[in-house]
């Protein structure tokens, strides 16, 4: 197996990965026609569906695209033609999710609050009441823009009291955060091959309940992008529509295998630590962060940038990037910050490296 110079991305993905699922991409070429292919392909399916406990009720298509495919997929499938959806915007998630639909004159009800504010379930049901064709409400689960985990259970089981279907974007938090999509009885969720499931970027899929094909059927704005066909396509042929990332999808799979290995509790708790260890470190330093503990996701901080006039994202960056480690700019938060994450192949001694080195970058600054 090729040993690989180990990079730690502190970026929300693409993640850090493991050796065994980059020597997973050095296989034998291989037509994706071809039935052992198929196969390979199924069995992603089906296990992703597992990853979130949805076996038995929820089906999964999957699509060569980056993780904005898969939004693009949910929502142009699942929102009639003369209805609305509800979006909760308190990040740049929710923002992108906004700017899909209007590409597509799909009509939208804005829930707009600053990005870092957390969501009131009271506003939502309010305009849900007062916006009554509104079929579909998309919210993201781990707004990574700020770090917060928006409460979904609850606004899922408001939305389904009011007959409207929930799109969730859980692109950072799928195989990190512990789902049970049967619990949320969320109708969409979708996440990409190169975040917590710590697999390579090229691939998105989409998790949705299985009694929902007929419905699908009947939407058609996208050729590429739609679920309906992609889905039901695999199952006729046993072949992806359209050329997917041969090797990515070798990737996929052990990075599934991988994920199962640890377990779901076991990823979790290992994030968790990870978490542990950096918010200590940083508080040690005297930096504080955006959001308040409870709202935190505990997979990506939002950290207020320091008040020192020495201080520059870029020439911080550059630091830390030249002695191994990725970190990430703000995003239109409320306040300035920079962003810190733990997901991937990550561990506590990862995150102590890293302190250290931010230690020395703050210290050259003082």
């Amino acid at each position: 197996m090729k040993k690989v110079d180990r990079k730690i991305l502190l970026n929300p993905g693409p993640a850090t990965t493991t050796d065994t699922v980059k020597n997973a991409m050095v296989v034998e070429d291989i037509c994706p026609r071809e039935e052992e292919f198929g196969a390979l392909i199924e069995g992603i399916k089906n296990d992703l569906v597992k990853v979130v406990h949805g076996e038995d009720e929820y089906i999964a298509a999957l699509f060569a695209a980056s993780g904005t495919g898969g939004l693009e997929a949910a929502i142009t499938s699942a929102v009639p033609k003369g209805k609305k959806l509800l979006v909760v915007e308190n990040g740049a998630y929710g923002t992108r999710m906004i700017k899909l639909a209007e590409t597509f004159d799909i009509g939208v009800v804005r829930y707009q609050l600053e990005y870092g504010d957390y969501p009131s379930v009271e506003a939502i049901g309010k305009l849900l009441k007062e916006n009554e064709d509104v079929s579909h409400l998309a919210v993201v689960h781990h707004e990574t823009t700020t770090g917060m985990l928006n409460p979904v259970q609850e606004i899922c089981d408001l939305s389904h009291k009011h007959g409207v279907e929930v799109i969730v974007d859980c692109m950072s938090s799928y195989a990190g955060i512990p789902i049970d999509v049967k619990k949320w009885q969320a109708e969409y969720i979708i996440s990409s091959s190169n975040k917590c499931i710590q697999g390579m970027a090229g691939l998105v899929f989409v998790i949705f309940k299985a009694d929902l094909l007929p419905k699908l059927s009947e939407q058609k704005r996208s050729f590429y992008f739609n679920i309906y066909s992609q889905y039901v396509g695999f199952e006729k042929t046993g072949q992806m529509q359209f050329t997917p990332p041969v090797q990515v999808c070798y990737a996929l799979r052990q990075a599934i295998d991988e994920y199962f290995a640890e377990g779901e509790e076991g990823r979790w708790s290992r994030y968790q630590k990870n978490w542990d260890v950096l918010v200590e470190g940083l508080q040690d330093m005297g930096l504080s962060f955006l959001l308040p503990y409870e709202q935190q996701s505990k997979i990506l901080l939002a950290i207020i940038e320091p008040k020192n006039p020495k201080y520059n994202f870029d020439a911080m960056h550059d630091y830390l990037y030249e002695k191994g480690f990725t970190i990430y700019p703000g995003k239109g938060a409320k306040s300035a910050t920079f962003r810190l994450s733990v997901l991937g192949d990550l561990y506590p001694k990862d995150i102590e490296d890293f302190l250290v080195a931010l230690k020395g970058y703050l210290t050259s600054i003082a």
